[in-house]
């Protein structure tokens, strides 16, 4: 059976998509159009109105695009609901297996006309094995659809996660970094610098930079996120909390709404203060903005759009102003500005609770890490020899 659809289902699917417009990337809308069913679509549409997250959503998307396409070549069949286990084992032995034996039997893994199939439709750019945590990703995402559609699926069986263990075992690949180096403070600086001009796309980038790292490492999408009406001036602050004579420094909260951990009805915040507020004060007077998105595009006639901009633009500002500083910009991408913070705060001795209060992970696992790789590089038991 063929998953293509004829134009006019295509695209009609694609009008109904329209209506996602705001959580689905324009350019991905057409193609996930040519993929999704119309339960799908359904499903997604019912997903946005309950609330779910923007980021969360896209991921559901992107995902279901992917299973559906996988499903009908390595199946010949459209994805059923709820999915048996066999189709569930079926999807890990074609993502994680053992290139070793792969080389030795090219029928292990994913078949040559599956793989085929999901390049010509650029939704397979890997060689190799997946990374687990992608796998494990969209398993969950094709448990929630199951959870959301009032079915009952096989996720949480034993064969399945004994399956999914043995495979990650026998993939061999290793765990990789968002980001493989932190922006540190000293990486900061040197990304300021290289935006030190006073043209409107340098005060827009130093503020963004700054705001982002300040406000606890925010993740990109929340950095593209926001607004105007997220920001609140709060009473100045003393560079010394315990001297009333000590310089004052402007400060301010920002909402975050709903993020990648948390929903609209969180009110999370956190704080600005000194260098950053004056920066973003500055950004917010010169481009004359009141209201909406905070950070624009702005196009080579000084012209600022109204939209925000992209989380994918947020990452690309911060390549580019690391090639400008004579940085890699393959070592660094927008995640490091959050792995930077937390790393930073241990360089300086911050307390892990004070550090998470503004990073706002809920994971202390996760936020230690950082911790732990900064104690480690400054303790003695790395140092027997130097």
């Amino acid at each position: 059976m063929s998953i293509d659809l004829t134009a006019s289902q295509a695209e009609r699917r694609a009008e109904e998509l329209d209506a996602l417009d705001a959580i689905l990337p324009f350019d991905r809308r057409d193609q996930l159009a040519t993929l999704l069913t119309d339960e799908d679509v359904a499903t997604l549409k019912h997903l946005a109105s309950e609330g779910m997250g923007d980021n969360t959503l896209r991921a559901l998307a992107s995902d279901l695009g992917y299973l559906e396409a996988w499903c009908q070549l390595a199946t010949e069949n459209p994805l059923p609901w709820p999915a048996p286990e066999s189709l569930l084992l079926k999807f890990v032995a074609h993502h994680l297996w053992d290139p070793i034996r792969r080389a030795e039997d090219p029928s292990h893994g994913m078949p040559a006309e599956v793989e085929e199939g999901l390049r010509a439709r650029d939704l397979l750019k890997v060689n190799g094995p997946h990374a687990p945590d992608t796998v494990r990703r969209r398993l969950t995402s094709w448990s929630i659809l199951t959870r959301w559609r009032g079915l009952t699926g096989c996720f949480d069986g034993p064969s399945l996660k004994a399956a999914l263990r043995l495979a990650v075992r026998a993939s061999a690949r290793p765990r990789q970094r968002k980001s493989k180096k932190a922006v540190t403070a000293d990486v900061l600086a040197q990304l300021l610098l290289a935006c030190a001009g006073e043209s409107l796309v340098n005060v827009r980038d130093r503020a963004l930079l700054l705001i982002a790292f300040a406000s606890g490492g925010r993740r990109r999408s929340e950095v593209a996120a926001l607004r105007v009406e997220d920001l609140t001036e709060e009473e100045p602050v003393r560079v010394d909390p315990t001297d009333k004579n000590s310089p004052p420094l402007p400060c301010l909260s920002i909402r975050l709404g709903r993020t990648k951990t948390t929903t609209s009805n969180d009110h999370e915040q956190v704080f600005l203060i000194g260098r950053p507020v004056m920066a973003l004060r500055r950004w917010l007077e010169e481009a004359n903005i009141q209201y909406g998105p905070v950070f624009r595009r702005i196009d080579q006639w000084r012209n600022i759009d109204r939209r925000a901009l992209t989380p994918q633009s947020v990452n690309l500002i911060l390549k580019s102003r690391c090639n400008q500083a004579g940085l890699d910009p393959a070592l660094f991408s927008a995640h490091g500005l959050r792995s930077g913070y937390l790393t930073e705060a241990a360089n300086r001795g911050i307390p892990l609770p004070e550090a998470m209060q503004q990073s706002r992970h809920k994971s202390v696992t996760q936020a230690a890490s950082y911790y732990n790789n900064a104690e480690r590089k400054h303790g003695r038991a790395a140092r027997l020899i130097i």
